[in-house]
């Protein structure tokens, strides 16, 4: 089913979706800094920006988050050439107070560094199936940061290499109306 839209917004976000058909071409960090720099001028609280970000792009990092990764997201994503651990530092820098909008300001960073790569003709997944407490422990992440996320990035990939069932996902999905939205 094709997406409608209701109004007009950017191509780029009209073409934004999530595949998980990735090739496993290598992406430099030519390529992937700019996805970081993007996501570095995203509003937040107070300017803190507490979204922090770590780079598997090298055979070693990657073995280590693809091991973080449940088993039904490492069909797929164990092919992306770089997998992306986002986490947000739970204070504020300047006075130590817990920032509420921590996970907020990390998720509009996630919004533009997704966009970014669109722009460049780049694909991103962010997943929830992942453990945690592995992330934690293997990269060392101190309890001052909440763990968000693991994000594949990569150039898109042959649908036809996923396993059936994923490849009868591989679409942009369907969204909810616009109305629905709106809490009234």
């Amino acid at each position: 089913m094709k997406r409608k839209y209701n109004y007009e917004i950017m191509d780029l976000i009209k073409a934004r979706w999530s595949p998980r058909a990735i090739s496993e071409e290598k992406l430099s960090r030519e390529e992937i800094m700019p996805l970081i720099e993007a996501a570095r001028f995203a509003p937040s609280c107070f300017n803190e920006q507490p979204w922090r970000f770590i780079i598997a792009d090298e055979e070693e990092s990657l073995k280590k988050m693809r091991n973080v990764l449940m088993p039904g997201n490492q069909i797929w994503a164990n092919k992306a050439p770089v997998l992306l651990l986002i986490v947000a530092k739970k204070n504020f820098t300047y006075n130590n107070e817990e920032n509420f909008w921590h996970m907020f300001d990390a998720g509009t960073a996630w919004g533009f560094l997704t966009l970014e790569a669109q722009k460049r003709g780049l694909v991103t997944h962010a997943m929830g199936g992942f453990d945690m407490d592995k992330a934690r422990s293997s990269f060392n992440i101190s309890e001052d940061y909440e763990i968000i996320t693991v994000v594949a990035i990569g150039k898109y990939g042959d649908k036809e290499t996923l396993d059936p069932k994923l490849r009868s996902k591989e679409h942009p999905d369907i969204r909810m109306e616009t109305e629905a939205l709106i809490l009234k």
